[in-house]
């Protein structure tokens, strides 16, 4: 089974990052294929080029199409996303990753209604940290990040895949003993994959 991993920080140092190393190293104990994408590291450009945009239907790709990950993103079989949530939003680099990614011909075909193309996803896990408390996220502003995902992404690209989000809520200041308690959670999700 292989398991693409997709962290989306700018800081290499931040928490995002931690979690992601944990989750790297709870994938490879398993024995399952891994597939990192640090979309800061990799110097990964998020502007969909206008080259990209005139071509979007068309079926040929552009030059500066991102190729490589497509193709990345069309062998996985689990997705594993890591980011903050920053303005009840993922970062504007993870935003740029799925328009340019998740193009027509790769994650759909463009029709009434989108027909989608990952039919190797088998799962999708979303890490997601976020500074504002659960009730603020929940009750008020009714989890945009999930609902944006979920039903407008990984619904019309990969309906089959079995979808899991974690966020860890008020994560400026978190607590080693909470911090411990979301970890175990991350871990179970990735043992559910084998």
């Amino acid at each position: 089974m292989s398991v693409h991993l997709v962290l989306c920080h700018p800081l290499a140092d931040s928490l995002n990052a931690h979690l992601a190393a944990r989750i790297e190293a709870s994938v490879r104990a398993r024995g399952l294929a891994l597939d990192t994408l640090d979309l800061y590291a990799s110097g990964f450009e998020p502007a969909l080029t206008a080259e990209e945009r005139r071509g979007y239907y068309g079926g040929i790709a552009p030059q500066d199409s991102p190729a490589d990950l497509q193709r990345r993103l069309a062998a996985a079989e689990h997705l594993v996303l890591v980011f903050p949530t920053w303005w009840f939003a993922p970062p504007a680099m993870l935003k740029g990753w799925f328009e340019r990614v998740w193009a027509p011909g790769i994650a759909f075909e463009q029709g009434t209604p989108i027909r989608p193309l990952l039919d190797n996803l088998k799962s999708i896990l979303v890490v997601t940290t976020l500074g504002s408390p659960f009730w603020f996220d929940l009750a008020i502003a009714r989890q945009p990040v999930r609902q944006t995902l979920r039903t407008g992404v990984f619904s019309a690209c990969a309906p089959q895949a079995k979808f899991r989000m974690l966020s860890l809520h008020s994560a400026e200041n978190v607590a080693p003993a909470r911090l411990a308690r979301f970890e175990a959670r991350i871990e179970k999700a990735i043992a559910a994959l084998v």
